[in-house]
């Protein structure tokens, strides 16, 4: 098999309305093709994700592709394959199995959008090392004066692992700088997929940022599985969240995104992410 990149759907998944939006690849066939051939793809693609998915029984197979590297879990590509799912066979909740977990995407198109939602790999957290947070200010040019004390730094989990950095002001998230080499080497090091900077807004309206740079990518306009993370983080520090939380991504990258959480009160729990997509282009012929 040697998929081409015409043969991947493009989309914007988290978008706002019919604009922005995080831009995912999205590759559907009888069976994957080989993981070369899939990394080819991405690369060719160039998006920060592709999603490559073939029917396994009830099922879908499910793999993610950065420029760089797979990931075990992309919640902005899920969201884009759930809106390729629901045009090509119908509205509905589907079955997805990842490399390290079993989850399922909804998706229901609504005239020119879809609304999808996911259901995230079970969550985790804890403190972040010290010596990672050093690093990490120091990467980004913070100090620990710019830190928000109520969102302690943490390490968060919700299908692959995050560093959660809370920021005291909106114009320090704005102002989010670093050196993508530099910032590669550091994500490597310490295991991570992203590193989450959030500014509070309010108990549950949050602006972040998503530096991906361990996939080749400076920065992520939309993140769900960074979502998922900190949704799952807020509910083990007691946050009062309410029951859900509202993310805004990509506002300095022009590409404002919006994305919704709904928190469980089951520690571990999966945390439902939901968004509307918006088709860039379909070259799938």
């Amino acid at each position: 098999m040697n998929p081409s990149s015409t043969s991947v759907l493009r989309i914007a998944a988290f978008s706002d309305g019919a604009q922005g939006g995080n831009p995912a690849g999205v590759w559907i066939g009888e069976s994957l093709p080989p993981a070369a051939e899939m990394q080819r793809l991405a690369h060719a693609v160039g998006f920060s994700e592709t999603a490559f998915a073939a029917r396994e029984g009830e099922a879908f197979r499910v793999r993610y592709f950065s420029p760089a590297a797979e990931v075990a879990f992309c919640g902005h590509a899920t969201i884009a394959l759930g809106a390729a799912l629901a045009g090509r066979y119908g509205d509905g909740v589907y079955p997805l199995v990842l490399n390290q977990a079993r989850i399922t995407v909804e998706g229901r198109v609504e005239g020119g959008l879809t609304s999808a939602a996911l259901q995230s790999p079970p969550t985790w957290s804890r403190a972040a090392d010290p010596q990672l947070v050093a690093e990490a200010l120091a990467l980004f040019g913070y100090g620990e004066a710019d830190l928000d004390p109520r969102i302690p730094p943490g390490l968060a989990h919700a299908g692959n692992d995050h560093l959660v950095l809370a920021l005291q002001s909106r114009d320090l998230l704005a102002a989010m700088r670093y050196e993508l080499e530099a910032g590669r080497a550091l994500m490597q090091r310490y295991g991570l997929v992203t590193i989450v900077l959030v500014y509070a807004e309010s108990a549950r309206l949050f602006h972040t940022r998503n530096p991906f740079a361990v996939g080749g990518v400076y920065e992520d306009p939309a993140t769900g599985a960074g979502t998922a993370a900190l949704a799952g983080y807020l509910r083990d520090l007691g946050w009062p969240h309410g029951g859900g939380i509202d993310v805004v991504q990509g506002e300095d990258m022009g590409m404002r995104s919006r994305l919704h959480a709904d928190i469980g009160i089951e520690p571990g729990s999966s945390i439902r992410v939901a968004g509307t997509a918006r088709s860039m282009m379909s070259n799938r012929k």
